[in-house]
């Protein structure tokens, strides 16, 4: 890994800069790509843009800025949201303290347009680089591990798949909103879909992708999986947002599933109390593993209750114990009708409870 230090002033930083809005933003006499296309938008609040300004105008050091050498100039790595607040300033885009860049005497300008950035510039091994992006990662609006995997495989597949997976009300997210966890703009959607096709190896399939033109592989198979979810599941319930639909679909997608007892086996269990898990419905009706349910276990109150009425004895094994000695047990499983009520309530020694709930 090369990396190299240096001291770069804000009028060479805003020279021909230019706000592509979703082709990217450029600066540096289009050397530095400060927004690549696969990059989230704009995040920084009126105030933290401002902060900005305010440390730049007073002679304060900003934060260290790292940016890539790519083959034809630089992308920003880390800095993003102050290289952009820096270049809308001069650019007229705000005001800071009621007054725009243009109504600034020209030493006040002046000031602004010699202060010196510190930025280092590496170039290495996508492996070096990803790692060391991670490692400095660590100050202002940080960037999601998706975001630093998509600048070490930055490619013209990263740059397809943001119009599906990377922008405010993008397809992706119209299609699978009620059923995704996170924000495309923070490239959550790309991150758990890649996770889901790849069997959690991200990495390697930006790597294996990175140059393809396109992204449709992975968009249709995130339409596969969400036609999936709703054809299985046709009604909505607010549970279903948030699970690894992906990984259930790739399991299941080729069972010989009916929709309808499905239903009427989900409108059960979610009126069932003693399921305290109602995300967990769907992967258990797929998997039939009941730990998706978090079934209501009995409380110290009741084990003292019922470790009293025992004396200490265990109901299999007949041994006396005490009680950090032995476990609740149902002795009708919540699988054939029990509930958790003291009378059907015991306790039993830790290798006899074992023993029951291996059969």
């Amino acid at each position: 890994m090369d990396i190299t230090l240096k001291k770069i002033t804000i009028k060479k930083l805003v020279e021909n800069y230019q706000d592509n809005e979703e082709a990217g933003v450029l600066g540096y006499n289009g050397l530095l790509n400060i927004r690549p296309p696969y990059q989230r938008e704009f995040v920084y609040n009126d105030k933290q843009r401002e902060a900005v300004i305010d440390t730049v105008t007073r002679g304060f050091p900003l934060n260290t800025m790292y940016w890539a050498v790519i083959p034809n100039g630089f992308e920003i790595i880390d800095g993003q949201q102050r290289t952009i607040s820096i270049c809308q300033y001069v650019d007229g885009a705000f005001s800071y303290k009621d007054r725009y860049f243009h109504n600034l005497q020209q030493d006040e300008k002046d000031a602004i347009l010699s202060y010196e950035l510190t930025v280092y510039q590496c170039e290495g091994a996508d492996s070096e680089k990803l790692d060391w992006f991670r490692t400095i990662n660590i100050a202002g609006e940080k960037l999601t591990e998706q975001e630093l995997r998509n600048a070490v495989y930055a490619g013209s597949w990263t740059t397809d798949v943001k119009r599906y997976f990377s922008k405010t009300q993008c397809a992706a997210w119209q299609l699978g909103e009620k059923y995704m966890t996170g924000t495309p703009i923070r490239q959550d959607y790309l991150e758990t879909t890649i996770s889901w096709i790849n069997n959690g190896d991200i990495e390697d399939y930006m790597a294996r992708h990175q140059h393809e033109t396109n992204a449709n592989p992975l968009w249709l198979y995130f339409q596969a999986v969400i036609s999936w979810v709703k054809a299985t599941f046709p009604k909505h319930r607010k549970e279903m947002k948030g699970i690894s639909w992906g990984v259930l679909y790739n399991t299941h997608k080729d069972d010989n599933l009916d929709p309808t007892t499905l239903e009427i086996e989900t409108t059960r269990l979610m009126a069932d109390d003693e399921v305290t898990k109602k995300k967990g419905i769907y992967e258990y009706l797929l998997t039939k593993n009941e730990k998706h349910l978090s079934i209501r276990t009995f409380t110290d109150s009741h084990k003292r209750t019922m470790y009293e009425r025992q004396k200490g004895i265990c109901k299999a094994c007949t041994e006396h114990f005490e009680l950090n000695e032995m476990e609740a047990d149902h002795i009708t499983p919540w699988s054939q009708g029990g509930k958790t009520e003291l009378i059907n309530g015991q306790m039993l020694c830790r290798e006899c409870n074992r023993r029951k709930s291996s059969k």
